[in-house]
């Protein structure tokens, strides 16, 4: 069984992303999370601090929502500069 992560050991290339596009347009993670939730999407600032500190998968669906919500392209949330990595778990 192997494990996709990025070299830093994040779970997600989304994270730095997602905390440069939000301070930009000056949103706390809580009113992210509350954009979020008008969109239909159960989510609290412990969701967004978790997929900025690289703690948590994303997924497709939340790369739809957060870049509705946010206003951006998917390929904005996405930092492609970051190398993955497959990690053997044996």
């Amino acid at each position: 069984m192997f494990k996709l992560k990025a070299e830093n050991g994040s779970n997600n290339i989304t994270g730095q992303k997602l905390t440069a596009i939000r301070h930009k347009l000056d949103i706390s993670q809580r009113q992210l999370a509350r954009m979020m939730q008008l969109e239909g999407y159960d989510v609290d600032h412990h969701f967004i601090r978790r997929i900025e500190n690289g703690e948590r998968f994303v997924t497709d669906i939340e790369l739809v929502v957060l870049s509705k919500v946010l206003k951006v392209s998917i390929m904005d949330l996405i930092d492609n500069t970051i190398p993955i990595s497959v990690q053997d778990s044996n």
